[in-house]
């Protein structure tokens, strides 16, 4: 794996080799990782993985023309044959008057925030067995244990670099560390299965890994013996580990790209309220140590703090260029580059903010209603906002988290969903997405 500034200078030169062929524009991406993950099972080493990956890709413009290319061979002689390639593929491609770089006024430079994504420390692989042990040993000394699916320590690391012909270059690197377990309660037809995974750019910001093992075998042990609920509307709340995938269908119902194609259920509502009075979704690129913290986006454009929701309204969309131009918009910086092809989106940080109830507050008034601690499926339609999936967790009764329920189906529409959520003051700042716990009345459960 190269170093950020020889990934930069490889970029660099494949921009180059692009326009000596003929390209009137070009940008090349180079990204990079390598991890090593080791995972024990019932305390036993089962599996030693070690891999590594590296690849850069060619975007370049003749006229409206463009065509994207990558290769995992940097050699000399490969980035020659790519850009050649590449001229010949955008000669024959049908114009697009959207395609193009980033404007060239919008264009950061360095020096950049210092985000501390690098751990000078990396732990040895019986460092990480040690740890994937202690996760494994801990949730197994949970009573009611009575079996393991395994626990692994991993760490690695990865570059990014992007080049511009039009004048950008900057390069950084990052490093990850994470702790996962899994393991199974009770006996026969009636055993439960849960986990816990945490993950960190820091080995020192990841919770100690009995934490994480003790806590996936208590999850695991409260599902036993699950109940059926009844089918109707009642209150839904969602706990924190599962509440962050509302937000994931927010931002994509709020890329440019769904909006300049109208397969959005967004569309047209931009800057109304969607959420209630008080809702906030604050987005950080910036933040130090964020799992999701850049200091650019893929074409090159500063990342900065925003937010996506204010007081419950929408203040704008997540815009590459490309999108921007057929919207008659700005980029908004938030572009990413995924191997070949033009550029998609993605957010930094995400935290709904919280609200002024507890947990406790926000249930007590609950007579009947359910708590959600797994979601399961995929039903949810990014064009209507239907939204329809599997569910496991604990009944609601009296105000009190009651005996766990399993086998039901929660169903709603997501702006309706949106406008009667409401979030409760427990938000913790450990994912990528991070969301108190939450409460959405009115939606249909069904069960039995």
């Amino acid at each position: 794996m190269l170093t950020p500034d020889e990934a930069l200078d490889r970029a660099q030169a494949l921009v180059e080799r692009a326009r000596r062929a003929g390209a009137d524009a070009a940008d090349a991406a180079y990204g990079a990782s390598s991890s090593e993950g080791i995972q024990v099972r019932l305390g036993k080493l089962e599996d030693v993985e070690r891999s590594e990956s590296e690849h850069i890709s060619l975007r370049l413009f003749v006229g409206r023309r463009s065509a994207s290319i990558g290769s995992s061979d940097l050699s000399p002689q490969a980035l020659d044959e790519l850009a050649t390639r590449a001229l010949a593929m955008a000669r024959s491609a049908p114009e697009d008057a959207y395609a193009g770089l980033a404007p060239s006024d919008r264009l950061s430079s360095a020096p950049w925030p210092d985000l501390d994504l690098v751990d000078t420390h990396e732990p040895g692989p019986q460092d990480l067995r040690a740890m994937a042990e202690e996760a494994e040993e801990a949730a197994r000394a949970v009573t009611g244990v009575t079996n393991s699916d395994g626990a692994t320590a991993s760490s690695g690391g990865g570059v990014i670099a992007l080049a511009t012909s039009h004048g950008f270059g900057g390069a950084y690197a990052s490093t990850s560390h994470s702790v996962s377990v899994s393991v199974v309660a009770g006996e026969g037809a009636g055993k439960q299965r849960d986990s816990d995974w945490r993950a960190a750019h820091h080995l020192s910001d990841l919770p100690g890994p009995a934490s994480i093992g003790t806590v996936a075998g208590e999850r695991a042990v409260a599902r036993l013996a699950p109940g059926k609920l009844h089918s109707g509307p009642m209150p839904v709340v969602l706990d924190p580990r599962v509440g962050g995938t509302l937000v994931g269908h927010l931002i994509g119902a709020m890329s440019g790209s769904a909006i300049a194609r109208r397969s959005s259920f967004l569309l047209d509502r931009l800057g109304e309220a969607i959420f209630a009075s008080g809702v906030t979704i604050a987005e950080d690129p910036l933040r130090r140590r964020g799992l999701r913290s850049r200091p650019f986006d893929g074409e090159g454009l500063a990342t900065c703090a925003r937010n996506l929701v204010e007081d419950g309204r929408l203040t704008g969309w997540l815009l590459e260029s490309a999108s921007a131009r057929q919207l008659g918009l700005e980029p908004t910086g938030h572009a990413a580059r995924g191997g070949n092809g033009a550029p998609g989106v993605s957010v930094g940080n995400l935290d709904m903010l919280p609200g002024t109830l507890s947990p406790a507050e926000l249930m007590a008034d609950i007579r009947d209603g359910v708590y959600v601690t797994e979601l399961i499926g995929q039903g949810v339609n990014g064009v209507t906002g239907d939204y329809s999936r599997g569910a496991s967790g604990f009944r609601i009764v009296n105000g009190e988290i009651a005996g766990p329920v399993a086998e039901f189906t929660v169903a709603g529409n997501l702006l309706a969903m949106f406008a009667a959520l409401i979030p409760a003051n427990d938000l913790v700042q450990d994912r990528a997405i991070n969301v108190p716990t939450l409460r959405i009345d009115g939606m249909i459960v069904a069960g039995d």
